[in-house]
């Protein structure tokens, strides 16, 4: 199927694409909070960020901003689009260049944004929302999947699971994401689909639905 790849390869891309999920799932949330604390609820991004282990603090909508995004904490967008950044590097050839490119500027645009004091506002946002649908429509215009494309796809799945289990664990549209996770986990092991697994699944919690799918994953990325 496609073109082989290492598993050290094929882990990176996974890590990829889920970074860049974290990234713009993020940002969804922190939009949200931003509106909340304006017009409703001060605390919202304290209460968002207690979801992420973080405790976080600011003294306005602007300054909230500003500690979430490019704050001293680890889900700050400089470290998570540096750590989508060395995973592109090290596949880089496995990327088509405006794949590459648009994750380098994205790093890019968070970084010179702490290191020149730029405000952060909706207008910065929206240039990282833009490359960030920019690099999954890249990905997405394969005409042929290969290998390295459904381990980036994987990435991403795995990490929207993880957020709808985090925020909304009784979304029913969780359950359709782990299909979707179970149908390239089958592609990639060369396995038929698995009716067992998939009823394992609907009666577990998300721990152990999470789990489940780690352990497919590590039995399936192996030196």
């Amino acid at each position: 199927m496609g073109q082989l790849i290492t598993a050290n390869v094929a882990t990176n891309l996974y890590w990829l694409g889920r970074y860049i999920e974290r990234i713009e799932a993020t940002l969804y949330k922190v939009i949200l909070a931003y509106d909340e604390i304006i017009d409703v609820n001060k605390s919202a991004g304290v209460e968002l960020y207690k979801n992420f282990g973080i405790e976080l603090s600011y003294n306005s909508a602007l300054d909230f901003l500003d500690a979430a995004l490019t704050g001293e904490h680890s889900s700050n967008m400089i470290t998570l689009s540096g750590f989508a950044r060395e995973n592109a590097i090290i596949s880089r050839n496995h990327l088509n260049n405006p794949s590459f490119g648009e994750i380098i500027a994205l790093h890019a645009l968070f970084q010179n944004t702490k290191k020149n004091h730029i405000q952060i506002d909706y207008k910065l946002i929206d240039s990282a929302q833009s490359l960030i649908s920019e690099i999954w429509g890249e990905f997405a215009k394969r005409e042929h999947k290969q290998n390295n494309d459904y381990f980036v796809r994987l990435g991403k799945l795995v990490e929207e699971a993880d957020f709808y289990f985090r925020f909304h664990p009784e979304d029913e549209h969780s359950q359709t994401i782990i299909n979707e996770v179970h149908t390239i986990l089958n592609i990639l092991s060369g396995e038929e689909s698995s009716n067992s697994v998939q009823s394992q699944v609907q009666s577990g919690d998300a721990s152990q639905t999470m789990n489940t799918i780690y352990k497919k994953i590590e039995s399936i990325i192996i030196e």
